[in-house]
């Protein structure tokens, strides 16, 4: 165990090394979000063992604080690039009774397709302003989703483990 001046303690974790204080956000319907800081696996896919250096943490820091500074205009660009991809790759079945056998789900914005992602999983702090953002996606919860930021701008979308 460390201890940091912003993170508090920092444990090794299920997924990582997690930090002591936790993401709350009105935009999600969970409080109380896990922050892992750093990568779960190394290269070579082995687990890191050593935890996150104060250099490291400082970093890592910089980038949380930025990315809560700048969280309404994350979470925009987060809902309108979600429902693009919920548009291209789910829609044509939960917009379709022949095909899902269910009624249509009506999502037809990216307010109430964000309705589908409000449950996240938590939140991996990276290198280089680097951040991951697990959530379980209602409509796939097999793959959930991942969505990757790099100085707060979305570089990809995907299933878990897939950005």
């Amino acid at each position: 165990m460390k201890k940091h001046k912003y993170w508090g303690k920092i444990e090794e974790d299920w997924a990582g090394f997690s930090a002591e204080i936790v993401f709350n956000s009105q935009y999600f319907d969970n409080n109380k979000v896990t922050i892992f800081l750093g990568s779960e696996f190394d290269d070579d896919g082995e687990e890191i063992e050593t935890i996150p250096n104060e250099v490291e943490l400082n970093n890592f820091e910089n980038t949380f604080i930025k990315f809560i500074s700048n969280l309404d205009t994350i979470i925009n660009n987060i809902m309108h690039k979600t429902f693009e991809r919920y548009l291209k790759l789910y829609a044509h079945y939960y917009e379709n009774e022949e095909k899902s056998g269910e009624k249509p789900l009506n999502i037809d914005s990216k307010e109430k397709h964000f309705e589908k992602i409000r449950n996240l999983i938590y939140i991996r702090i990276l290198d280089n302003g680097n951040i991951k953002i697990l959530i379980r996606y209602e409509l796939d919860i097999e793959h959930g989703l991942e969505i990757r930021l790099e100085n707060n701008k979305i570089i990809a979308i995907g299933g878990i483990a897939e950005t």
